[in-house]
């Protein structure tokens, strides 16, 4: 699927999620899950590097970011957690603000993502929301901490098949120091990878562990 592609049907989602606020102007989910949808977009830009590979979060140049997109979803974010209990969408909007926080203001805020994470886990009990959770854990806590976490997936058959879980599993094995695990958990990763974008970023961060190790032996 090309980016003019994604971008199209990233628009359209927006459009169908502004649709559905102006129907349901009194219903605060509607008003989270078009919050949410904003800042994903709102990231588009800074989501790839000039050579194609992915850019994760924490190294994305944020004056690339949609700042008037960024501000439309703190406002519904605002009216959706003013109008009554928060579902799904909302706590997942209000995860999203916190990264955005996070990173315009320099302020480290991991404590209240894991607690919104924790919020999220009672609402779904999704394994997806566990993986999230054990990571920013991870920053709050250490990488020991994130992988006990994340070790509660191991017996999930789903997660076999599942590249983020590769991912973040290689990631918090490199950050506790374990660079042959990280190494292998990244293979699978990228053999799981199908968005070329996503790959050339793992295949980088691969290309670095195995420079690391030898460098070590």
């Amino acid at each position: 699927m090309s980016d003019d592609t994604i971008s199209e049907l990233a628009d359209e989602a927006i459009w169908l999620g502004e649709l559905t606020v102006s129907l349901l102007p009194d219903q605060p989910e509607p008003k989270g899950l078009l919050a949410l949808m904003l800042y994903t977009t709102a990231r588009r830009a800074a989501r790839y590097a000039a050579a194609g590979t992915y850019v994760p979060l924490e190294r994305q140049d944020t004056n690339l970011w949609e700042r008037p997109l960024i501000a439309l979803a703190e406002d519904l974010l605002h009216q959706a957690s003013a109008a009554g209990p928060s579902g799904r969408y909302q706590i997942e909007a209000a995860i999203q603000s916190a990264h955005v926080s996070r990173r315009l203001t320099g302020v480290a805020n991991w404590a209240s993502v894991v607690a919104l994470y924790d919020h999220l886990l009672a609402l779904t009990g999704s394994p997806v929301v566990i993986l999230n959770r054990a990571v920013a854990r991870a920053e709050l806590d250490g990488p020991h901490a994130g992988l006990a976490d994340l070790a509660l997936l191991e017996a999930d058959k789903r997660m076999r098949a599942y590249q983020p879980y590769w991912a973040a599993r290689a990631h918090l094995s490199a950050l506790a120091g374990d660079t042959a695990s990280a190494t292998q958990a990244l293979t699978v990763a990228i053999g799981l990878t199908t968005d070329e974008a996503m790959k050339g970023y793992l295949v980088g961060r691969l290309a670095a562990l195995q420079d690391d190790l030898r460098t070590h032996t």
